[in-house]
């Protein structure tokens, strides 16, 4: 059986540090990868003057499993978000992002245990007509919505629900106010709900989800929704299990995915071996699941669990006194 290559997009700032860490780990827990390096974002744009070389597109394409850290855009200056053109390439519509409580965080819950599933190439952030008018006064921004993207992500998320033994999926909307854009999701959402009798589907209005998530978490299994919702609730699930360090994402196509750290390259502490790993470890984690490796996938997110759960060689974030290197090499010892 031939070698899975995967693609490693190192990043900027923290991002080449805490990659290391999870290749480390990987190969510590006996995974046998051969792994292709690429840039993008500013390390790219230093060496070839483009954030996303074609290289690199032609390296995700060719081994359709990429690592990657975080990404740098500059703000301003006419250039787009690599995540949204990554997206955009590859048709990675769909953006998996799992929180899972870890005992010794000082999240301010306990036994949270959500994935969000975001649509990921429509609604506010298809990016279609974006105009400003001349005076500088008014702006607009369209939102799409296709029958065939709504059905896409819905069973996606029931078709990992029955994957993922979980009970319950939320189709979250704004459906009162939005009725055309969020009407169409919902009635596609109910429509795919039919064919899985066997999940629990509920429905609910963003705003009141948001106040749901941080009154009564524990009501929520598999999050389903459109593109800005799922943006803004995947980032109030991280908060609950202690912060974007604690979370990783999957963007998953028909042909590529791509798994990475969700914080940003942190550039205040980049080179000082200061960084918490976790993310991007239990992105490797998420990689690893994809490509059906759960047992190896288990073993480092127990190794890393009884690690921040007995402090042993943390990071500052996690009220240790730490840095990258020695959390890397506690997951390791464990391993």
């Amino acid at each position: 059986m031939a070698k899975q290559t995967i693609t490693v997009i190192k990043g900027d700032g923290i991002g080449p540090s805490i990659i290391d860490s999870a290749l480390e780990i990987l190969t510590a827990a006996g995974c046998d990868f051969d792994y292709e390096f690429v840039d993008a974002g500013l390390a790219a744009l230093e060496k070839t003057g483009e954030l996303l070389p074609q290289d690199t597109i032609d390296t995700i394409a060719r081994n359709k499993i990429t690592l990657k850290g975080p990404l740098t855009t500059p703000v301003g200056e006419g250039f787009t978000s690599i995540n949204v053109t990554l997206r955009k390439q590859f048709g990675l519509y769909a953006n998996v992002r799992p929180v899972k409580s870890f005992v010794g965080t000082k999240a301010r819950y306990e036994d949270i245990d959500i994935i969000t599933v975001r649509e990921n190439t429509q609604g506010m952030y298809s990016g279609l007509g974006q105009v400003t008018s001349e005076d500088g006064n008014e702006a607009q921004a369209m939102s799409m919505i296709t029958r065939e993207g709504a059905e896409k992500i819905v069973t996606f998320a029931y078709e990992l629900a029955v994957r993922e033994g979980r009970k319950k999926v939320t189709a979250v909307h704004k459906a009162n106010i939005l009725k055309s854009t969020s009407g169409l999701f919902l009635k596609v959402a109910r429509e795919v709900a039919e064919r899985y009798p066997e999940i629990e589907s509920t429905e609910m209005i963003v705003d009141a989800t948001c106040m749901k998530l941080v009154m009564s978490p524990e009501e929520f299994d598999v999050i389903v929704t459109t593109n800005l919702f799922g943006d803004i609730l995947s980032d109030l699930c991280a908060g609950l299990v202690g912060g974007l360090g604690m979370a990783p994402g999957a963007n998953i196509g028909e042909d590529a995915a791509i798994f990475e750290a969700v914080h940003g390259s942190a550039p205040d502490i980049a080179g000082k071996n200061l960084a918490n790993p976790t993310s991007v470890i239990l992105a490797s984690i998420q990689m690893l699941e994809h490509l059906e490796m759960g047992e190896t996938a288990e073993r480092i997110r127990n190794a890393v669990a009884d690690v921040i759960k007995s402090g042993d060689r943390t990071t500052r974030d996690l009220g240790g006194s730490h840095g990258t290197t020695d959390f890397t090499q506690a997951v390791i010892d464990r391993l």
